[in-house]
């Protein structure tokens, strides 16, 4: 039985998630049906601005994303503290730029004088929006019923356009973080629709990857310039590794993760997996990983495991926070994240 988002969420354990929406009966989301001859390519773009529009309003920010033909990858991270130091103009702001809101919020944007009872009501409404606003169900609904709309206005037809839930795993540490990221970054390489990373069009890691391009043809950027100067302020930036005070953002370099994306596309295009390299990337050294457990992790991440990923003492961790007994998948996270 489908548990509750409550059940699978918790910032306490982790503010780091994946989650996968799937087209109902793998209609086409993108692409082109080789039956009809129909391309849905632009749907792609769609997807892709959506995202991006919502991590501007959500205190949610994109860590890694792949439109795919029939299903679509987001790897998030929730913002707890950004939330928590919006005031309550920037909160209702930021929920009218995705609904309509109340007549009672729009008065209090345009500064009509309210009773106390007024604004008692609108101090209730912020706070459950602000809660909305860093919510992972929130955050897919917004985009899938958008998505879906668009196209079933554009086919000319009704009912559902994606499965009835989507997929979320909870990532609950460093080594479950970078796999699944590498793991939605080069899902069109294991496809076959692109060949490597930098050609993955409506992808995280090309967006990454050409802005760094851009800025260093530009002269934008020197030697000196630090990882954040190089990277789209549309994703979660790379921050470097643990440190204090640690800066919000991703704990590994951004010139170590492109490596290591590089290493592990090429691998998997030459379908050599049992002759791992070896030239290894130092990365899989601070992460305890070992490489055919990496290479495993990051060509078939969604299905070894299930809501929960992480070495086992941070899986143990997280059951206790959520009330859980047990959790699926643990057979998993210990034969491949366990040093």
């Amino acid at each position: 039985m489908p548990k509750p988002r409550k059940a699978l969420v918790s910032l306490e354990a982790t503010p780091y998630y994946h989650c996968v929406s799937r087209c109902v009966r793998r209609a086409f989301l993108c692409g082109t049906d080789p039956i009809t001859g129909r391309s849905y390519e632009h749907r792609r773009g769609w997807i892709e601005q959506r995202l991006l529009a919502l991590s501007r309003s959500f205190s949610i920010n994109l860590c890694a994303y792949a439109v795919m033909h029939n299903h679509t990858h987001v790897v998030i991270h929730i913002d707890a503290l950004r939330a928590a130091s919006w005031s309550q103009q920037e909160v209702i702001e930021r929920w009218h730029e995705l609904f309509s809101g109340t007549l009672l919020s729009q008065r209090f944007l345009d500064q009509d004088p309210l009773s106390q009872e007024e604004r008692e009501h609108v101090k209730t409404l912020v706070e459950t929006w602000r809660e909305r606003l860093q919510s992972v169900s929130w955050f897919m609904r917004c985009l899938n019923e958008t998505i879906a709309r668009q196209a079933n206005a554009e086919d000319d037809c009704t009912g559902r356009f994606w499965e009835g839930r989507f997929k979320c795993q909870a990532l609950l540490d460093e080594a479950a973080l970078a796999a699944c990221m590498a793991y939605v970054d080069l899902n069109p390489v294991r496809a076959g629709i692109a060949d490597t990373p930098e050609s993955s069009n409506y992808t995280s890691i090309q967006r990454r990857i050409q802005f760094a391009q851009n800025l260093q043809s530009s002269r934008a950027c020197t030697m000196e310039d630090s990882d954040m100067a190089s990277q789209p302020p549309t994703l979660h930036p790379f921050v470097g590794y643990p440190r204090e005070p640690m800066p919000t953002g991703l704990p590994f370099r951004l010139e170590d993760y492109l490596e290591l994306v590089d290493w592990t596309g090429r691998v998997i295009r030459d379908h050599n997996q049992g002759a791992i390299p070896s030239d290894l990337p130092p990365i899989l050294d601070r992460l305890q990983t070992d490489p055919q457990s990496w290479l495993k992790m990051t060509t078939s991440f969604e299905y070894q495991f299930k809501s929960l990923v992480g070495h086992i003492d941070h899986i143990y961790a997280a059951c206790e926070k959520l009330g859980k007994r047990w959790a699926h998948g643990i057979s998993s996270c210990r034969q491949l994240l366990t040093t």
